[in-house]
């Protein structure tokens, strides 16, 4: 995907600091995500299409600490669709 179009979702979907999203990649396994906004480099990564995402198995640590260590960093042209966590 398209740095636009991964904004694009991120704003029109009113994603909150810690609402979790699926992401489809191309060739791997779809996973379940937080993207990290707040961190102080997050334009220039963006720029270059690489964003911040804290896994599922991480999100007990993420919200206890807020510890940036535990993202991860995806590049946005293997994603091949976002959409909002179903709610179980």
């Amino acid at each position: 995907m398209q740095i636009e179009d991964i904004q694009k979702f991120l704003d029109n979907k009113a994603v909150a600091a810690n609402d979790s999203v699926q992401i489809s990649f191309r060739k791997r396994a779809t996973i379940t995500g937080i993207f990290v906004r707040g961190h102080r480099d997050y334009t220039e990564m963006k720029s270059k299409n690489f964003w911040r995402i804290v896994p599922e198995s991480q999100f007990v640590a993420w919200e206890a600490t807020g510890d940036v260590q535990l993202a991860k960093l995806f590049l946005g042209t293997e994603f091949s669709r976002l959409s909002m966590r179903k709610s179980s």
